[in-house]
Protein backbone atom coordinates (compact mmCIF):
# COMPACT_ATOMS: atom_id res chain seq x y z
CA UNK A 1 0.00 0.00 0.00
CA UNK A 2 1.38 3.38 -0.73
CA UNK A 3 2.15 5.58 2.04
CA UNK A 4 0.44 8.64 0.14
CA UNK A 5 -3.07 6.62 0.15
CA UNK A 6 -2.75 5.48 4.03
CA UNK A 7 -2.09 9.69 5.54
CA UNK A 8 -5.16 10.73 2.90
CA UNK A 9 -7.31 7.84 4.02
CA UNK A 10 -6.38 8.43 7.76
CA UNK A 11 -6.54 12.04 7.28
CA UNK A 12 -10.28 11.42 5.79
CA UNK A 13 -11.07 9.01 8.98
CA UNK A 14 -10.69 10.89 11.44
CA UNK A 15 -12.44 13.66 9.34
CA UNK A 16 -15.58 11.80 9.55
CA UNK A 17 -15.36 11.06 13.17
CA UNK A 18 -16.07 14.75 13.59
CA UNK A 19 -19.43 14.83 15.62
CA UNK A 20 -20.10 18.90 15.32
CA UNK A 21 -18.77 21.87 13.69
CA UNK A 22 -17.25 24.64 15.65
CA UNK A 23 -19.66 27.87 15.76
CA UNK A 24 -17.47 29.96 14.64
CA UNK A 25 -17.21 28.25 11.22
CA UNK A 26 -21.25 27.31 11.05
CA UNK A 27 -23.00 30.31 8.84
CA UNK A 28 -25.25 32.00 11.13
CA UNK A 29 -29.25 32.16 10.59
CA UNK A 30 -29.69 35.11 12.60
CA UNK A 31 -30.47 37.67 10.40
CA UNK A 32 -29.23 40.30 13.07
CA UNK A 33 -25.86 39.20 13.36
CA UNK A 34 -25.32 39.96 9.40
CA UNK A 35 -22.35 42.17 8.56
CA UNK A 36 -22.31 45.53 6.58
CA UNK A 37 -19.54 46.34 4.41
CA UNK A 38 -18.07 50.26 3.57
CA UNK A 39 -18.32 50.96 0.33
CA UNK A 40 -15.11 50.63 -1.69
CA UNK A 41 -13.69 54.28 -3.09
CA UNK A 42 -11.40 54.27 -5.97
CA UNK A 43 -7.88 55.78 -4.51
CA UNK A 44 -5.56 56.10 -7.34
CA UNK A 45 -2.14 54.48 -6.40
CA UNK A 46 -0.01 57.46 -7.64
CA UNK A 47 -2.34 59.93 -5.81
CA UNK A 48 1.01 61.02 -3.30
CA UNK A 49 3.63 61.23 -5.79
CA UNK A 50 6.04 64.38 -5.28
CA UNK A 51 8.37 64.70 -8.05
CA UNK A 52 12.06 65.09 -7.45
CA UNK A 53 14.67 66.58 -9.91
CA UNK A 54 18.58 65.73 -9.58
CA UNK A 55 19.67 68.83 -8.13
CA UNK A 56 23.55 69.47 -7.63
CA UNK A 57 25.28 68.70 -4.42
CA UNK A 58 24.29 70.94 -1.31
CA UNK A 59 25.56 70.62 2.52
CA UNK A 60 24.75 67.42 4.46
CA UNK A 61 23.31 69.50 7.29
CA UNK A 62 21.20 71.78 5.18
CA UNK A 63 19.79 69.02 3.38
CA UNK A 64 18.84 67.04 6.59
CA UNK A 65 17.49 69.68 8.29
CA UNK A 66 15.53 70.13 4.88
CA UNK A 67 13.89 66.77 5.24
CA UNK A 68 13.84 66.76 8.93
CA UNK A 69 9.72 67.13 10.52
CA UNK A 70 9.32 70.65 11.30
CA UNK A 71 7.26 69.79 14.40
CA UNK A 72 9.93 68.73 16.46
CA UNK A 73 8.85 65.00 16.96
CA UNK A 74 11.78 63.32 17.65
CA UNK A 75 10.53 59.74 15.44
Amino acid sequence: MRPSILVVGLALVIGGCASTLPPDVIASTDVEQTYSVRPVRYHSPISGYVSRQPVDPKPWRQQNEQQAPKSGDAS
